[in-house]
Parts: structure tokens; C-alpha cells; sequence
């Protein structure tokens, strides 16, 4: 496949509604039922390109609405094709996922006759046999599970057109990458090949440069997106008192839908534990949990019954829960996009929330270049203990809020991203 050639640039953004778009009346019905009525930034780079069946290269990050920038693409393209041959292929690193987009498949294709299924481990292989076998013309699938079923020898990838690698970094960490080209090696080459990403590492350069052919380039600012609608505060406080600062925030007033971050699974499991004992209930979601554990804790911090939701990073790729009023970061992350990925869970749909975290001494470094990653200082409240030994100096942390030379990103929002 030949590499992405950048002079092709972005896309043109055109400042229009669902109306104005290429898609078909059957299609835009299904978009102002779901009431939507002006595309998100991506989708109104995408969508045009994408309905042409030109390769795409897409970064964009989680709550861009990237999910429907290939999906419309893909039931347009197929309207006219018949029943029973599978003609897209969506490979995504998550069951969350890949059950989050079958939904907004459904809604999406709800007066065509295109069916898709999700194809996912942790459950019976049978009713994703049937859609393997003819039962559906669009496959969302995990690389693991789909290799699985493709071993049977009854999946038939002969008729497909269109592939999708959605996630393509996060399926990099999760080490499916040598699934992706397997399963890759064994579909037509004459095909429109999408990928998606929220960063651009290089192993996902070389991963494009192999799938793709002469692909259009879409950027996304990543820091414009992550600001919007969200207030990022930070508590200084140390590691051994987090649980108890947690504890005490959760009971404040307006803490209605609270997602929690952790590092680690066993982090995760723990801490719900200690939450407990001190009268703190909270599901927990990570890679370690059954998936009937997972569906039932998220469908239980969508419907309120259960306010916070305790997760992973890789586990929260899959979350999209309307409402969520505040991301706590009980662990400051590593890596500065990783705290966008997590703080884009709150401010949805034209929304504010908030961005809570915990950071500690050992996590000063980390926080400081998330600052500067989303070019803007964070507000600190000082929660450290008075009495504790001395130690050597928070470093920034004693710096002001609003720092020279620094102009936060402008500050828009567009409709709920889908």
C-alpha cells in the first residue's frame, strides 16, 4: 500500500447541516431522530471523503464523534448492495466499543435494510456465527474473537469492501497490532481502508503506510477539543491520603456522575474495596472483569442507579455515558493525551463538568506537562498535611494559577459528539 501523501492536506471543513451532507434521505432521517442536526468537525471532514471510498487517515479523540464520520460513510455506500454478504469490517480493541457503535449502527441504518453485529469475547460464539454466516453486512468485531471465528473457516470476507481500524493507537497498547495484520492479510486488497487514532505514533505510521492507499489526511486539534466545556482543577495532596480526599469529594453536593481513573486494574479493585468500607459505593470497570460484570456496571452508572463508576484507561474507551458531571483522576496519568482521553468524558452534549486530580509529589512532573500539553495552568488547592515531615518543594505547584505567556485554547463546543 503506498504511503499517505501529505500534500493531499485536510479535508475542507464546510460549515453544514446533516441536510447539506452526501449521505441519502433514509440516512439523514435516521440522524434527526436520534436529534442531531449539524456534524461535528470530523464528520464534516470525513463523511465527504469518505462516501467517495477514499482511504481516510483520522485523528481524532475520543467524543469527537468519529464513530458516525465511518459509519454514515459505510451505510451509504452499501444502501444499494443485497442481504447476506458481510461488506464492512470494523475492528475495534474493546467490547464497550464494539457494542457502542452497533447501537449507533442501529439508530444510524434504522430505515435502511443493513444489518451489523458485534462480534466480541466472553460470550456464546453461536448467535455471532449466524451473523458470520450471511446474517448481517456489517461486522464490528475484536481482533481476538474474529481470528476465532475466522479458524472455523466459515467467514467469508470475499464480498468485503470497506474496513474500518478504529482505535488504532489503543490497539497498539493492548498488543493487538499482529491480529490486525493478520486478520488484514486474509481480506480483498481492493478495498477503502479507514483508520482512526487519537495520536499518531509512529508504529501507526508504518501500520498506515501497510493498509492504506494514497489516503486523505484529517486532523483534529487535540487541544481545542479537550478544553472545551471543562473545568480542570487540581488537589495536592499525598499518595497514602487519596482514598480519604476521594471519599470526602464523592459527598459533596452536584458529585451526581462521577468516573473515577486509575493506573492499574488491581488499583481499580482496591480502591472500590476501601470506598466501601467507608460508605462509598462504586462499580468497577476494567479488562479483568467478565463482560456480564462490565454490561451491568455501566448500565448502571448510565441509568444513576449507581453514581460512580471506578476505570481503566484501556476499559473507558468504551464509555459513552451522557451526563457524567466530574472526572476524577485518582492517578495522574503519564502520558498528557491520555488526560485529554479521560477528561472528554465529561461536558458533553453542550454541557460544562469538571476535572478533578489527585496529584500527589511523586506525580508533579506528570501534571506539569499535561499543563502544558493543554496550554493552560491548572487551579491547585493545597491539601497536603501540615504536619507532615518536610520534604523538598512542590516545584510549579507554588507557581500562579494564570502563568505569562500562556493563552488557554478558545473556547467552543459543538453538539453531543456520536
Amino acid at each position: 500500500m503506498n504511503e499517505p501523501n501529505p500534500t493531499q492536506g485536510e479535508a475542507s471543513q464546510p460549515n453544514k447541516q446533516y441536510d447539506e451532507m452526501p449521505l441519502h434521505e433514509t440516512l439523514r432521517r435516521g440522524v434527526k431522530e436520534m436529534g442531531y442536526t449539524e456534524p461535528t468537525p470530523i464528520q464534516a471532514k470525513t463523511i465527504p471523503q469518505a462516501v467517495l471510498g477514499t482511504d481516510i487517515i483520522g485523528t481524532a479523540q475520543t467524543g469527537s464523534g468519529k464513530t458516525a464520520a465511518f459509519l454514515l460513510p459505510i451505510l451509504e455506500r452499501l444502501l444499494r448492495e443485497p442481504t447476506g454478504r458481510i461488506y464492512a469490517l470494523v475492528l475495534t480493541p474493546t467490547r464497550e466499543l464494539a457494542l457502542q457503535a452497533e447501537t449507533f449502527l442501529k439508530k444510524l441504518g434504522r430505515h435502511t435494510h443493513l444489518k451489523g453485529a458485534a462480534v466480541y469475547g466472553g460470550v456464546g460464539m453461536e448467535p455471532q456465527q449466524r451473523a458470520l454466516r450471511g446474517g448481517a453486512e456489517i461486522i464490528i468485531a475484536t481482533p481476538g474473537r474474529l481470528l476465532d471465528h475466522m479458524s472455523r473457516g466459515y467467514v467469508d470476507f470475499r464480498h468485503l469492501r470497506i474496513l474500518v481500524l478504529d482505535e488504532a493507537d489503543r490497539m497498539l497498547d493492548m498488543g493487538f497490532i499482529p491480529d490486525v495484520r493478520d486478520i488484514v492479510g486474509r481480506l480483498p486488497r481492493n478495498r477503502q481502508t479507514m483508520l482512526f487514532s487519537a495520536t499518531m505514533p509512529p508504529e501507526i505510521v508504518r501500520l498506515s503506510r501497510e493498509f492504506l492507499n494514497n489516503p486523505r489526511m484529517i486532523r483534529m486539534e487535540e487541544k481545542t477539543v479537550a478544553a472545551a466545556g471543562v473545568s480542570h482543577r487540581a488537589i495536592l495532596v499525598e499518595a497514602n491520603r487519596k482514598t480519604s480526599i476521594l471519599s470526602d469529594l464523592l459527598r459533596q453536593e452536584g458529585m451526581d456522575s462521577v468516573l473515577v481513573f486509575t493506573k492499574t486494574k488491581h488499583r481499580a479493585d482496591r480502591l472500590s474495596f476501601q470506598l466501601q468500607k467507608m460508605g462509598v459505593r462504586a462499580g468497577v470497570i476494567h479488562g479483568d472483569k467478565s463482560q456480564s460484570q462490565r454490561v451491568r456496571a455501566l448500565e448502571a452508572f448510565r441509568n444513576g442507579s449507581q453514581r460512580v463508576l471506578i476505570a481503566t484507561d484501556i476499559a473507558a474507551r468504551g464509555i459513552d455515558v451522557e451526563g457524567i458531571s466530574h472526572v476524577i483522576n485518582y492517578d495522574v496519568p503519564h502520558e498528557a493525551a491520555t488526560y485529554v482521553h479521560r477528561v472528554g468524558r465529561t461536558a458533553r452534549a453542550q454541557k460544562e463538568g469538571d476535572a478533578i486530580s489527585l496529584v500527589s509529589r511523586e506525580e508533579q512532573d506528570d501534571f506539569d506537562r499535561i499543563e502544558q500539553f493543554i496550554g493552560m495552568a491548572i487551579a491547585r488547592e493545597n491539601k497536603t498535611d501540615p504536619n507532615a515531615a518536610p520534604q523538598a518543594p512542590m516545584g510549579r505547584f507554588s507557581q500562579p494559577r494564570h502563568r505569562p505567556g500562556v493563552r488557554p485554547p478558545p473556547r467552543h463546543r459543538y453538539q453531543h459528539k456520536f
